[in-house]
């Protein structure tokens, strides 16, 4: 089941966190992406994109992951239905009522929903190893295979898992205990440790294989449960790794350190001073190109590998950086250090290094056909890894000019946000034509959505602050809704709602995409760019799947939203 750019497509894009069900522990989970795989079907839209699923790290933050080949276990369903190591006994002790009803009011609390489906899995894991394991019945072979199948990184990755652990729960492994720092020294450190220990390290780690052994296995029925719905299931991977993930730890020598990944200052997100002064600091390590060349981009290969039993299509986050990356000479937690500086200033405490482009910046012709020929061909090998699986390339950004083409030279959409492209007076380019071999998404999970973004032009104008280029703005969206000749209104509702809708959905872009908050023209956002916050990742909708269908209001903008479509031309 493979899209084609000769059938346009609609769809919607929800984080698996944000997914409310009645039977959730708090956190959406694979019960919910099916449910909303169902919810798709019944309004006959082709493509449910999520976020990644990852396993997280300690911020939450889908794009800052403990491992870029795990995967987060708080998105796993765990009731006895899914789970069949797990008894209903067990579930209901470990998970009461009154307990998990407190979870699912509000936003994901993620210290106490993890620590509950933790509990959940070692009980399960528990079950499993007594029954299934010594002997291997059917389902313990199962596991085994799953484990021999994924050993090039499935390995290290558990150890990396089990000194987490060890190691007060933290995985800056830099602060680790030197026979911990790399995959070699610990296995040497194992190897002298009593039977006792050894034994006990052991199972930890057969633990983590195991749960991500329950976690391939539930997304990848949920693939095939889209397969069988015409529901396309579109995957993310972030462009980096996180430092502190087993990735870096287990493969130290495919990143250098001494850089973190970034991107240029801009004015679009002003989210902190630090950000308009020097740009955005991800902290992402800067990877050895050369080195991952000598070894023909294995993990790369394998990365992509397992995107493509999980996905039907999977977008690249900043693809722009497979060509050059924007890099800081510090890591974010010095970024207050170097707010004040002046450049002079900065470059002394750095031995004369400031934040650019790497390999190169774009200044010579020289420079821009290397950084085109690295993109091309890391891209060629991402393709090739990925199979049947289609690969969408976010390309928003400092876009260099060769980008576009080489991305159309090997069939890869790129995005199209209609309020980053702009004709020279401002307006809104015609969506009709924007290339076929685009994906259009009226924002990202990195924007406000689109009622927020219009209650913000309001609050400007009303405070007196850019009053005239607000009111400008809203008449320019006026207009790219085909509706010029009338006044703006307050909301971001009905006749608006509706003509923005079509307008976008009319585009000549193959795939067209909408959050689900501006599906349903809410404010709330799932992430601010540049900041540490607590609602960051949180959000969750205040519906469940069942009451999206029992709302009217709810119900009747999806099926505006599934009406416009067809007359689009798109879905089947």
């Amino acid at each position: 089941m493979k899209p084609s750019p000769s059938q346009p497509l609609a769809g919607i894009l929800e984080p698996v966190f944000a997914i409310r069900t009645e039977e959730d522990l708090g956190i959406g989970d694979t019960e919910g992406v099916r449910q909303m795989i169902d919810w798709c079907h019944r309004h006959r839209l082709n493509i449910l994109q999520i976020l990644p699923i990852n396993e997280l790290g300690n911020d939450n933050s889908p794009y800052n992951a403990l491992s870029s080949l795990a995967l987060e276990p708080s998105t796993l369903a765990l009731s006895p239905r899914h789970l069949p190591d797990l008894t209903p006994e067990t579930f209901l002790r470990l998970a009461p009522p009154d307990r998990v009803a407190g979870l699912r009011r509000g936003p994901v609390n993620y210290p106490e929903v993890r620590a509950l489906k933790h509990r959940l899995l070692e009980a399960a894991f528990a079950h499993f190893a007594a029954q299934h394991l010594d002997p291997p019945d059917e389902r313990g072979r199962q596991f085994h295979a799953f484990a021999a199948e994924n050993r090039a990184w499935l390995d290290d990755y558990a150890l990396f898992r089990a000194l987490v652990e060890e190691n007060g729960n933290t995985p800056a492994w830099d602060r680790w205990p030197p026979e911990h720092h790399s995959p070699a020294a610990a296995r040497d450190w194992l190897r002298v440790l009593p039977r006792e220990r050894r034994q006990e390290l052991a199972r930890r780690q057969l633990f983590f294989q195991y749960v991500q052994w329950l976690a391939f296995t539930q997304w990848q029925a949920l693939k095939a449960c889209g397969a069988a719905r015409r529901v396309y299931l579109m995957g993310d991977i972030p462009f980096g790794v996180g430092r502190y993930s087993a990735d870096v730890w287990a493969n130290r020598d495919l990143f250098d350190l001494d850089w973190s990944g970034g991107a240029p200052p801009e004015t679009t997100f002003k989210a902190d001073p630090f950000t308009v002064k020097w740009g955005q600091n991800w902290g992402i390590p800067n990877y050895r190109w050369e080195e991952l060349r000598r070894r023909q981009f294995g993990w790369w290969r394998t990365r992509v590998g397992n995107l493509q039993k999980l996905f039907h299509l999977y977008r690249i986050d900043h693809v722009l950086g497979f060509f050059r990356i924007y890099s800081f000479p510090w890591t974010p937690d010095r970024n207050a250090e170097f707010l004040p500086l002046t450049e002079a200033e900065a470059a002394a405490r750095t031995g004369g290094r400031l934040p650019g482009f790497k390999p190169f910046p774009d200044d010579t012709p020289e420079h821009k056909a290397f950084n085109q020929a690295q993109g091309e061909e890391i891209l060629r090998v991402v393709l090739a890894g990925s199979g049947e699986t289609t690969v969408v390339a976010e390309d928003l950004g400092v876009v260099p000019d060769y980008v576009p083409p080489t991305l159309l030279k090997l069939g890869i959409p790129g995005f199209r946000i209609p309020m980053f492209f702009r004709e020279p007076d401002g307006a809104y380019a015609d969506p009709k034509r924007y290339p076929r071999l685009s994906l259009v998404q009226p924002a990202t999970h990195d924007h406000p959505p689109l009622a927020a973004a219009w209650d913000g032009l309001w609050q400007a104008i009303n405070a007196g602050t850019e009053a005239d280029a607000s009111r400008r703005e809203l008449r320019q969206i006026m207009a790219f809704a085909g509706l010029r000749d009338i006044e703006p209104p307050r909301e971001f509702a009905g006749q608006l709602h509706e003509a923005y809708s079509r307008a976008v959905l009319q585009s000549a872009s193959w795939l067209a995409v909408f959050q689900i908050t501006d599906l349903f023209a809410m404010t709330a956002r799932f992430n601010t760019p540049g900041t540490v916050a607590q609602t960051n990742w949180t959000y969750r909708l205040p519906h469940t799947v069942r009451e999206l269908e029992e709302d009217p209001v709810r119900r009747q903008q999806a099926e505006t939203f599934s009406r416009l479509a067809r007359e689009s031309g798109r879905g089947c």
